[in-house]
């Protein structure tokens, strides 16, 4: 999918942050991200899928059993699932797998366009901090850019 990383820091631009500021920063880009994607994904929604999402979201174990019954009752053996647990080194009975799993296919069942939007939000994003990339270091950095030298005077 994506990661928002050193990488991500390079590719807009803003990998001169101090060390400090970098966390931070990349934590509010993936705030930021969550809720634009979430309010463009709600979009076309009924009340009633949204509740049902936020149920699974907020890992409610009677939501998640009687959707994965119905929608993906072996979900266990889905190579989706082995990736899912891999990446996050939980066991498979563990309910915060289980329930990013659901999430994942809840949207593939009921967005299936949400990766593309995830992709369009976030290239979104980065063109807006791109374009703003010098107040955000000058704010960050009191003034002074990093790896850039001083203005020469006339």
């Amino acid at each position: 999918m994506f990661r928002l990383d050193d990488q991500f820091l390079k590719d807009i631009g803003l990998d001169g942050l101090p060390e400090e500021q970098k966390k931070p920063f990349l934590q509010h880009i993936y705030s930021e991200l969550e809720l634009r994607v979430g309010t463009r994904l709600s979009d076309g929604l009924s009340d009633a899928q949204l509740e049902e999402f936020e149920e699974i979201i907020d890992r409610k174990e009677e939501k998640i059993n009687s959707w994965l019954a119905e929608h993906a009752p072996n979900y266990t053996q889905d190579p989706a699932f082995g990736k899912l647990q891999q990446a996050t080194n939980l066991p498979a009975n563990d309910v915060r797998l289980i329930a990013e799993f659901t999430a994942t296919k809840w949207l593939e069942v009921n967005r299936p366009d949400y990766r593309e939007v995830v992709a369009a939000v976030l290239d979104e994003l980065k063109k807006e901090i791109i374009a703003n990339r010098d107040a955000i270091l000058g704010g960050i950095t009191g003034g002074q850019q990093p790896n850039r030298p001083p203005a020469q005077a006339a």
